[in-house]
């Protein structure tokens, strides 16, 4: 393999905003927010909004998070109850 040619990877959280589930792992992306993990080191924070604990393939069902009203909003408009 060619020296110098592979991306540098860091350790980094990953925060899942749907279920709040954490992570860490290696990573190239960049962050100006921080979190102290649970070996008391401060890691770059990376915010996903899907994540194996979130989606519906890897947990046999769906979790619904209702984002800012979104499904009253559907419900109110199509007459559902």
């Amino acid at each position: 393999m060619r020296p110098e040619i592979h991306p540098d990877y860091r350790k980094v959280v990953f925060l899942d905003t749907t279920t709040g589930f954490k992570f860490l792992s290696g990573s190239t992306k960049y962050s100006n927010e921080t979190i102290e993990w649970e070996d008391g080191n401060e890691y770059p924070l990376l915010k996903v909004e899907i994540s194996a604990d979130s989606h519906p393939f890897y947990t046999g069902k769906q979790k619904l998070a209702d984002a800012g009203g979104r499904v009253d909003r559907f419900k109110k408009k199509y007459n559902l109850k």
